[in-house]
């Protein structure tokens, strides 16, 4: 399954990328499992794992670790942001 994966703020900047394209595992079928299948890489993806209050989003819709994801889907990552 490809799926589409966006990386927002500080993790953009953390992870030198803004998306990426990317063949998954058959393994790999809701946000939750994504995310610990991307932070497994290591450094500086592990960052994945350990930001606290990472939201994330299938085809722009807010969703929580237990979505599912399919085919073409558009998944992103959103890390806390303060403003000021």
């Amino acid at each position: 399954m490809n799926v589409k994966v966006l990386f927002f703020a500080g993790l953009r900047e953390a992870l030198g990328t803004g998306s990426e394209s990317l063949a998954l595992p058959s393994d790999v079928g809701t946000v939750g499992a994504l995310r610990n299948h991307l932070a497994a890489r290591g450094a500086p993806w592990s960052a994945l794992a350990t930001t606290k209050n990472l939201r994330s989003a299938v085809n722009q819709q807010m969703v929580g670790p237990d979505a599912p994801i399919k085919a073409g889907d558009e998944v992103a990552f959103f890390p806390p942001v303060t403003g000021g």
